[in-house]
């Protein structure tokens, strides 16, 4: 994964996170704002009411396109408390009250590239 963004321990950037609709099958692009941590990464949201949630709870391979380069991999629910704060606090690093809201937490583990 050399060269591209995020590639920073605890850094937080804007990239695609692409799922496979739960209903159509169909590639589903969505713009957010994803964390490194420990070599893998971390998107989040307020619930469990979001399409791009609901489609990794059907199939979990998901890809990250970042600067035009697409890397595959697979998502899980996070049930570890105290990571989720941690990457709510990267994300949210200015906007303490943002960063202390409890978060659904999904980490993406890429697939060897």
């Amino acid at each position: 994964m050399d060269g591209i963004i995020g590639e920073g321990e605890g850094d937080s950037f804007i990239a695609y996170l692409i799922t496979k609709g739960r209903r159509s099958g169909k590639e589903h692009k969505v713009s957010l704002r994803l964390v490194r941590y420990n070599g893998r990464f971390y998107a989040s949201r307020r619930n469990m009411n979001s399409d791009w949630i609901k489609n990794i709870l059907h199939d979990n391979h998901v890809a990250i396109e970042i600067d035009g380069k697409r890397l595959e991999g697979n998502a899980r629910i996070v049930d570890d408390e105290h990571l989720c704060r941690v990457i709510s606090t990267l994300k949210y690093s200015d906007d303490a009250s943002r960063a202390s809201m409890s978060r659904v937490v999904v980490e993406i583990e890429m697939d060897e590239q």
